[in-house]
């Protein structure tokens, strides 16, 4: 009797460490941004509006746009839950060199919000999107100091004068 309850047991135990080692894979936030179509519309609205945004629009100059859409594609899609990996660099190895503000994060985050309201995703699914997004703020943000000038002295002969006198 004994010997049968411990095989049941470990049966039970050796099934419940399966499924724990396989987890599903939550697709819900996918299928709320429209899977693959969908995100490939939010992400042409967010780069648009990002491109006409004059606050943040000078960082993006010498960005190939149609590899930046293609990347965003897959990092939305494989954080949103569904059958995409994503193959780009790390947020921190792209703009550790940036020197990216607070305010153009959100300026950045303000024209997503902006693209997902124009393509009607619900609040709820946007809240989720920024919550997977949001742990990337540390990696983008201030990631290096911009390089300081170094310290100049300079003499009278440096100084030139527009012909201007302070005497009356």
């Amino acid at each position: 009797m004994r010997s049968s309850l411990s095989v049941v047991l470990l049966v039970t135990l050796v099934g419940l460490a399966a499924c724990q080692t396989t987890p599903e894979r939550d697709d819900w936030l996918y299928r709320q941004l429209g899977e693959r179509e969908g995100i490939s519309a939010l992400n042409e609205a967010f780069i648009l509006r990002v491109g006409r945004d004059k606050r943040i629009n000078y960082i993006f100059d010498d960005t190939d746009i149609n590899r930046l859409h293609r990347l965003l594609n897959e990092q939305f899609c494989d954080l949103a839950g569904g059958p995409c990996t994503y193959t780009g660099r790390t947020m921190y190895d792209i703009h550790n060199t940036m020197h990216l503000t607070g305010s153009d994060f959100n300026a950045l985050v303000e024209d997503l919000i902006v693209a997902m309201e124009s393509r009607d995703i619900s609040v709820s699914a946007q809240n989720r999107l920024l919550a997977h997004l949001a742990p990337m703020r540390g990696d983008i943000v201030g990631t290096e100091p911009p390089p300081r000038e170094p310290n100049r002295t300079f003499g009278v002969g440096d100084l030139r004068l527009s012909g201007y006198s302070a005497r009356p």
